[in-house]
């Protein structure tokens, strides 16, 4: 066996090495998603929308539900239309729907809306920080719900809100921050 060859499996040997540990260190480490009844985590993050930042805080005495999406996340466009309707019918009650858009370039994200005709405020999350450490969200979509003390409420629904075995949750969640 030549060194070079030997030198190169050595490599390969620690990069699976160096994965391994990182996984079993995710594994480990992760946090469970933050509780109902439990303040929401908190962020000010850049409108996708508009060209001003979103404070969470700023949404105390709202209902608001957060979604968390990318544009390439096929069960996001499958829930895209359920979220602007619920948008549409309970803003009157004083709702709000904030999508954050984690993990993807502003074009790939501004398409999306546009393809989905999404009206509520969307703000990006560059890096995916604040999915990921604030929320603990591991796979997308995610959807949170908080009531107007800034509570979380209700169960947080991962995966697409609109599937027929998640429906109901997310009803049950507009109903925790509405507050009926």
């Amino acid at each position: 066996m030549s060194a070079a060859r030997l030198t190169a499996q050595i490599a390969a040997l620690a990069a699976v090495a160096v994965l391994l540990a990182v996984l079993i260190w995710r594994l480990t480490h992760q946090h469970e998603h933050a509780k109902a009844g439990e303040p929401a985590p908190t962020f000010t993050l850049q409108r996708l929308d508009r060209d001003t930042v979103l404070d969470l805080a700023s949404l105390r005495g709202k209902p608001v539900v957060l979604n968390f999406w990318a544009s390439w996340c096929i069960p996001c466009k499958r829930e895209a239309g359920v979220l602007e309707q619920s948008w549409q019918r309970y803003r009157t009650r004083g709702l709000t729907i904030v999508g954050i858009d984690a993990n993807d370039a502003d074009a790939d994200a501004r398409r999306f809306m546009r393809a989905h005709d999404i009206t509520y405020p969307v703000v990006r999350d560059p890096n995916g920080s604040i999915a990921a450490d604030s929320y603990n969200v591991a796979d997308l979509p995610m959807t949170f719900f908080v009531d107007r003390r800034g509570r979380l409420v209700g169960t947080p629904i991962r995966g697409a809100v609109s599937d027929r075995d998640r429906l109901p949750a997310f009803r049950s969640g507009l109903r925790a921050a509405l507050g009926s």
